[in-house]
């Protein structure tokens, strides 16, 4: 059975992601270490995990395999997923697969490197948009449909 995985801690399409599970009738885990307002929605579990560095990440690792789709921004626990068979999409509507995650992987790495080796370089990054989240809505749909034909039944 297809379950749906969301490392919920600064994530801008929770609601967007609960709209794909109800439609498909998937049931989702919005697992975060709190703060987050739980959902009315009866296929939405809200996974309060202890406070500590990655055991949300550790968590949905440990439970998201093949049939599964995971919504994350976090690439290595994108990466972890993805060798678990699981598919992955990011906020912006990045689908995550075996054939892309070693590059994106290693990209991130490089430029946590940078950003080490120079203090002035500042992260950041483009704002999250309309159409982000537009693109987000589409690969959660294409996802979430190709997850249901492969899973265990």
């Amino acid at each position: 059975m297809t379950s749906l995985y969301i490392d919920a801690d600064a994530c801008p399409v929770k609601a967007e992601a609960e709209r794909v599970a109800t439609r498909h009738r998937v049931r989702m885990f919005v697992v975060s270490n709190g703060g987050i307002r739980p959902s009315r929605n009866p296929l939405v579990e809200t996974v309060i995990v202890p406070d500590g560095p990655d055991v949300a990440d550790m968590w949905i690792a440990e439970r998201a395999g093949r049939g599964d789709v995971v919504v994350t921004g976090d690439i290595p626990l994108a990466a972890k997923c993805v060798a678990a068979g699981a598919r992955v999409v990011k906020h912006d509507g990045t689908v995550l697969t075996p054939a892309n995650i070693g590059t994106i992987l290693a990209t991130r790495d490089l430029m946590t490197d940078l950003r080490a080796a120079d203090p002035f370089r500042q992260g950041g990054g483009r704002p999250f948009s309309k159409a982000d989240r537009s693109r987000f809505l589409d690969a959660m749909e294409r996802e979430v449909r190709a997850a249901m034909k492969e899973a265990p039944k």
